[in-house]
């Protein structure tokens, strides 16, 4: 949970000291806990709100393509928001899986924008895309002569501990 006397990044979710301005590896204006705590509660009445089971009526759009394998996994995520989804097979496939074709991973229209953030977001944290250019001058090296403290952003030399935010190594 969020403590509403700290600061958060927005983008990493990364806790910081109140004095902290910027998120140092995502480089972003870091916001109140509270805020975060408000914006959790609106994202929580929005999947809530979602709606529900599949039907004839729904108009369907394909979000994803790949193999079954891959798209039961995503179709699992979106469940897990309280995304309906389906699959179907494309036109190389018999529609089961079992042809080496691809299958579509389908949701309702008024529901695939979220489902693709959903998805892309989960690609990016298993896939480790969102590594910010040249961060690794932002992780402590107990070999290098000067470091980045990546919790406050802090330089220093020598020493496994930030010697402005006391954070050990």
């Amino acid at each position: 949970m969020y403590d509403p006397e700290l600061k958060y990044c927005p983008r990493c979710k990364d806790e910081y000291r109140p004095e902290i301005e910027i998120c140092p590896g995502c480089e972003v204006d870091l916001i109140a806990g509270s805020q975060m705590l408000a914006e959790k509660e609106k994202q929580q009445r929005k999947i809530m709100e979602r709606g529900g089971e599949l039907t004839a009526d729904d108009e369907l759009v394909a979000v994803r393509s790949g193999p079954l394998a891959e798209m039961k996994g995503y179709e699992q995520l979106l469940a897990k928001e309280r995304i309906s989804a389906m699959l179907t097979g494309d036109e190389s496939s018999c529609g089961k899986g079992c042809c080496g074709g691809n299958c579509n991973l389908v949701v309702r229209r008024e529901e695939a924008r979220d489902a693709v953030m959903i998805i892309e977001s989960e690609i990016r944290r298993t896939a480790v895309i969102d590594t910010v250019a040249g961060s690794a001058e932002s992780v402590f090296d107990p070999l290098s002569a000067e470091n980045t403290c990546p919790a406050c952003g802090h330089g220093f030399s020598g020493g496994t501990e930030c010697p402005d935010c006391g954070l050990c190594f």
